[in-house]
């Protein structure tokens, strides 16, 4: 078997709605072989794998996908299965797995869930192997396959604080996504979106973070707001260090002077040479130490959210208990295989660590890794009590003295962090803390998993105190998406809607062209997949966000957001057909109806009456899973469905004497004349006219006023709002219109189009190289009857195909439709329309369908084509008539 590629699908996708990765496998010589046909695979596979005796497949029950191998079931189907088995182990289980063919003999795309995508991407590749090996009756050493994608997922994992947050984050619905393979996370849309790292938030201060990172600083800060803190000093050398100790008398504490985690600390240091070994161990950490008086007592750890106390918890250094025959090297080992103790801070505990600090804490208590403790004697292998040395935690919020939290929360603000960490050393956290201890030091980004995971006492939910702190109140952190997607349309109904309810606010747009935030062009280039959509949303400008969301990003990409308010569905016509496995009308509409199925409850629909798929649509199984509001919008306003759906109390949009109605039960109200609409060619361009109502009804839908959309669809003009779209330009003798128009759909429309402006129409067309030649040739046939005369241009990018393959396709066509058709080909856009424009008749219409609207208007331009909204009443050519007809 040959792996052709593999994809993740981040959002939402025609397999599930969830990400997953979609291998596309060639079987190859196995694609007719079924697993009962191949002597002992079964057995041997199971043997290999025996957590497959467990699979359910579709029979529903445990044993069902050997009882399919065992009559018979292809390799692509058991590659799923094998690498949803590997999962497990490896510490990244899934349970979603699907097998679906790939749209040509031997090609199947292999579906499965993940958490994390390089290690699964890993698994499905080893997947494969696994079956070739079976197939062929060779060893697979399976081990190292797990341990490498366990090793990946574990460095990849969120530590304990980033996934307390995000966990917060979807309890309280807002959108989350990671920014890098670490902690680096944003929360929420646009104007209300936040960065966290671990728990540093984007409202955390740089100089609050340096002024926690200089331990001396900060103390004599919280000293002169009157908060108790241990006298120190900060030292370079040995002999400062036992200066300090020697001035400061008694017991020392020795620490790096800006490190974190328990690094390097040492406690209750009382000779001069405890002072020297201890400061080269902080020393080799960080170049300045801090030598400051020990504070006797039980240690804690107080966290401030806001301004606020939300959790505290008594530390536990690291420590074992004896049972009289292990020795405390093998006590340290046994309490590291607790499953809540992992490696760094993956877990609720860290690994206990034998370091030099162990080590020293050992010589000075006279012991050796070796010894044997007493039964139930315990040992504490350090003095620092940080979780990331090992160390354990009890909650005791609930025993805060009120002055005690007065103080943590003072100090917390008198160096302006929004998260901090305080820790204190006293004899009793409930009592209050100036009769009896100190603050020992603040910390930013302090973690937070021993108060969401203490080791006894009650959990705190620390990483919601640190979301409700950015996300006051009930805010889910979200802006409003309006989502349009649909074969012909998409872009037009985009831009109309971004107009409309752009006023006064910014909005963020994804098109074919590119991404405009606040109504300017940030990037050029097709951005209607997840990269647009992701690129609009972590925008902190924008209050709305209007995404164009096509086909190909969502076979290719998934979604590129969770849920939308509005979903915009403009029609479902045969374009792109056997592209990404997509042969047919309804695999297309398949994957247009992604975006129906993630309009969020509660939200709204928006569908064209008289497309018959999209008619159907409320009915279909995933769309009625959520309560939605439904949209119906018709040309006609006799439409069965559009009548239907108003007369049971629905909204409806149509056109009633040449006026966008909107229809509610027996109400209309009129939102504006035809006449009003120059992006419709002031109503003879009837596509742009349902373009215009599937616009309005999603802006009545977001709660626009009627007088607001009115405006929007006046001021919307052509040329400078819908470049490539519908661009009329006066040039000599007649007019010029430019389009995007690619397809059997578009050209269609542009056909009645040109009948009826009623005067002489001549089109400069082509069809994209990677469409089938049936579809290419049924263009011709549309066009033959459309136009009075035709030149059938090359594109530039010919899509695979030989020079003039395509035009010749069409021409033959058109010639055997019309043998006395004026039907030319040109191998050259620019030259057929100098070559058009020169022939140009008087009140001639020429249609230019072009990928390159943009080059062919400063073309028109230079051959004296000057840009206007409408044709002129063949009867007096005046600029101030509307269309004929």
């Amino acid at each position: 078997m040959k792996i052709i590629r593999i994809r993740a699908l981040q959002g939402a996708n025609m397999f599930a709605d969830f990400p997953v990765l979609r291998m596309t496998l060639d079987l190859e010589g196995l694609v007719d072989t079924s697993s009962a046909e191949i002597p002992g695979f079964t057995n041997r596979l199971v043997e290999l794998l025996p957590g497959l005796r467990s699979h359910r497949c579709s029979r529903g029950y445990a044993g069902g996908f050997v009882e399919r191998l065992r009559t018979g079931t292809y390799l692509g189907h058991i590659v799923e299965h094998v690498a949803l088995e590997l999962s497990g182990p490896s510490g990244i289980e899934v349970g979603y797995g699907k097998t679906v063919y790939g749209g040509r003999p031997g090609i199947y795309e292999v579906v499965v869930e993940y958490e994390d995508e390089e290690a699964m991407r890993l698994l499905l590749e080893a997947a494969v192997l696994i079956c070739d090996a079976v197939v062929e009756g060779r060893p697979f050493e399976i081990e190292p396959v797990i341990a490498r994608a366990r090793s990946i997922a574990d460095d990849r994992r969120l530590g304990p604080s980033t996934a307390a947050i995000v966990r917060a984050a979807r309890e309280r619905n807002i959108p989350w996504r990671r920014l890098n393979d670490q902690s680096l996370l944003v929360l929420g849309h646009g104007i209300h979106r936040k960065l966290v790292e671990a728990t540093v938030t984007g409202q955390t201060g740089h100089i609050a973070v340096e002024l926690a990172g200089d331990k001396q600083l900060t103390k004599d800060l919280l000293a002169a707001a009157g908060l108790p803190v241990p006298a120190g000093r900060v030292v370079r050398s040995e002999e400062e260090a036992v200066a300090a100790y020697r001035a400061l008398g008694g017991p020392c504490a020795i620490k790096p002077l800006d490190a974190n985690q328990g690094r390097g600390v040492s406690l209750a240091l009382d000779s001069e040479a405890d002072i020297r070994r201890a400061f080269k161990i902080a020393k080799a950490i960080r170049g300045r130490v801090l030598v400051e008086r020990h504070v006797t007592g039980r240690n804690y750890r107080v966290l401030v959210v806001n301004g606020e106390l939300v959790a505290a918890a008594e530390r536990q250094p690291a420590h074992v208990v004896g049972d009289g025959r292990r020795t405390i090297a093998e006590l340290i080992a046994t309490e590291n295989e607790n499953p809540a103790r992992r490696t760094g801070h993956s877990g609720a505990l860290s690994t206990i660590e034998i370091d030099e600090v162990v080590q020293a804490r050992l010589a000075k208590v006279g012991r050796t890794l070796g010894d044997r403790l007493a039964n139930g004697e315990r040992y504490d292998l350090r003095e620092s009590v940080n979780l990331s040395t090992g160390g354990t935690a009890s909650d005791v919020t609930d025993s805060v003295h009120p002055d005690t939290r007065l103080a943590c929360e003072r100090a917390a603000r008198v160096i302006g962090l929004d998260v901090c960490g305080i820790d204190l050393v006293c004899d009793d956290i409930a009592r209050a803390l100036a009769d009896q201890g100190a603050i020992i030091e603040l910390n930013a980004a302090p973690g937070i998993r021993m108060h969401e995971h203490p080791s006894s006492g009650t959990p705190r939910r620390a990483g919601e105190a640190i979301v409700r702190s950015l996300f006051p109140g009930d805010s889910d952190g979200r802006v409003p998406i309006i989502s349009v997607t649909g074969t012909n349309g998409k872009t037009t109904t985009a831009r109309v809607i971004a107009h409309i309810l752009g006023a006064g606010r910014c909005v963020g747009m994804t098109t074919t062209s590119g991404v405009s935030i606040g109504g300017r062009m940030v990037h050029a280039g097709d951005m209607t997949g997840p990269g647009g959509a992701n690129m609009v949303l972590f925008d902190p400008s924008v209050e709305l966000a209007v995404l164009e969301t096509a086909r190909g990003g969502m076979v290719r990409r998934g979604l590129g957001y969770d849920w939308s308010d509005i979903g915009v569905l403009t029609n479902i016509q045969a374009d792109h057909l056997g592209q990404d496995g997509l042969d047919s009308v309804d695999d297309i509409f398949r994957v247009k109806k992604i975006v129906a199925e993630r309009v969020r409850e509660g939200g709204t629909l928006v569908l064209n009456a008289e497309d018959p798929r999209l008619a159907a649509l409320p009915r279909d199984q995933r769309v009625r899973r959520l309560r939605r509001n439904i949209a119906f919008f018709a040309l006609d306003p006799s439409n069965a469905v559009l009548r239907g759906h108003v007369e049971h109390g629905g909204v409806g949009y149509a056109v009633i004497d040449s006026r966008i109605v909107e229809l509610r039960g027996r109400e209309q109200h009129e939102i504006a004349h035809l006449a009003h609409v120059p992006s419709s060619l002031f109503g003879a361009a009837t596509f742009a006219v349902a373009n215009a109502l599937a616009a309005v009804a999603a802006c009545r839908a977001h709660g626009a006023s009627i007088d607001a959309v009115r405006d929007g669809l006046w001021s919307f003009d052509n040329q400078r709002h819908n470049p490539g779209r519908l661009n009329l330009y006066r040039v000599t003798r007649g007019y010029a219109i430019v389009d995007y128009g690619h397809n059997l759909s578009a050209y269609d429309e542009a056909c009645k189009l040109a009948a009826r402006l009623g005067r002489p129409s001549a089109a400069i067309l082509s069809a994209p190289g990677d469409r089938p030649d049936d579809l290419i040739q049924a263009i011709g046939g549309v066009v033959a009857h459309g136009f009075d005369r035709i030149c059938v241009k090359d594109d530039d990018d010919r899509r695979g195909r030989a020079p003039l393959e395509v035009p010749t396709l069409m021409a033959d066509v058109i010639r055997s439709a019309r043998p006395d058709m004026d039907c030319t080909i040109d191998p050259d856009e620019q030259g057929a329309i100098h070559r058009m424009m020169a022939s140009l008749r008087p009140d001639e219409v020429v249609f230019i369908f072009t990928e390159h609207t943009e080059r062919t208007g400063e073309y028109l331009r230079q051959l004296g084509g000057v840009p206007v909204d409408r044709i002129a009443a063949r009867e007096t050519r005046s600029p101030d008539l509307r269309l004929a007809g």
